[in-house]
């Protein structure tokens, strides 16, 4: 057994001594965005401090916290707060929390994030479903040794966000009259944010938002043969030229600010899976 696997089933064993329960639902809920734990009929909830092998979020408005629950007439396992490249901490304990998700019995993974808008019809408050990616990290989870057990040394990845997910979404949001976007998400390592020449070289690599997360948590769901669903809100406008400051608190405002439409899409896609 791989060191990882050992300490994967160091910490199930935690989980397993309250729950033998399957979870079919993971959630990753991103910046300013726990509210949707309130829909969650949790049935309990962990401290990352109390999880072998778990890191600890360091990130204002992160709560560290594993909630196990119902929502929608589903299992649920939802990460309230999530790790950061930026934070100092690897990859592979960046996506820990995926694989642990994977031996619970997760299927398909929601994940959200804060993001700063770069394409011009983008305006601050948005929802977009990220239909793809670029990862401009300058790391990747897979690196080292294959976990056979989670899936193949190369996987695909030609779909990484699942079309059936992004078009159930999208029927969602229809029928709620919210408005959506649907675009290429980057991420960069931060923690700061971008200069006006970076948006413009961003902008033309063809990405429409730009963020620190999400990214290594999808290549390990991918890997690991879950379906992904990729939801970003859009906090602040990246436009060179007329780009003014922001700080940390307007990001969290906005996120908050939006959070309503996107929990009520993640809900909903829940019940109609």
């Amino acid at each position: 057994m791989s060191e990882l696997l050992t300490m994967i089933n160091e910490t199930l064993e935690v989980i397993r001594s309250k729950t033998e329960k399957t979870y079919e639902i993971g959630i990753i809920l991103g910046t300013g965005l726990g509210g949707l734990v309130k829909d969650i009929d949790i049935e309990y909830e962990i401290d990352y401090d109390q999880l072998p092998h778990f890191p600890l979020s360091t990130v204002e408005s992160h709560q560290g916290k594993l909630i196990f629950g119902t929502l929608g007439g589903k299992n649920v396992v939802a990460m309230q707060g999530r790790f950061h490249y930026y934070e100092g901490y690897s990859m592979k304990q960046i996506t820990y929390p995926v694989r642990v998700m994977k031996k619970l019995g997760v299927e398909t993974l929601l994940v959200s994030n804060a993001c700063g808008g770069m394409n011009p019809l983008y305006r601050r408050g948005d929802v977009m479903l990220m239909v793809d990616h670029i990862n401009l990290l300058g790391d990747n989870p897979l690196i080292g040794k294959n976990e056979d057990e989670f899936g193949p040394r190369f996987p695909d990845m030609s779909e990484p966000y699942d079309l059936g997910l992004i078009e159930l979404a999208e029927q969602v949001a229809l029928e709620n009259q919210i408005k959506i976007q649907k675009g290429v998400y980057v991420a960069v390592p931060g923690p700061n944010l971008e200069t006006k020449a970076e948006y413009r070289f961003l902008r033309t690599i063809g990405a429409d938002v730009v963020g620190m997360s999400t990214i290594p948590e999808n290549i390990i769901a991918n890997h690991a043969g879950m379906k992904v669903l990729g939801l970003s809100i859009i906090t602040d406008e990246c436009f060179p030229e007329s780009l003014k400051k922001v700080d940390v608190q307007e990001i969290i405002a906005a996120a908050m600010g939006a959070e309503p439409k996107m929990t009520l899409i993640m809900k909903e896609v829940i019940s109609k899976l």
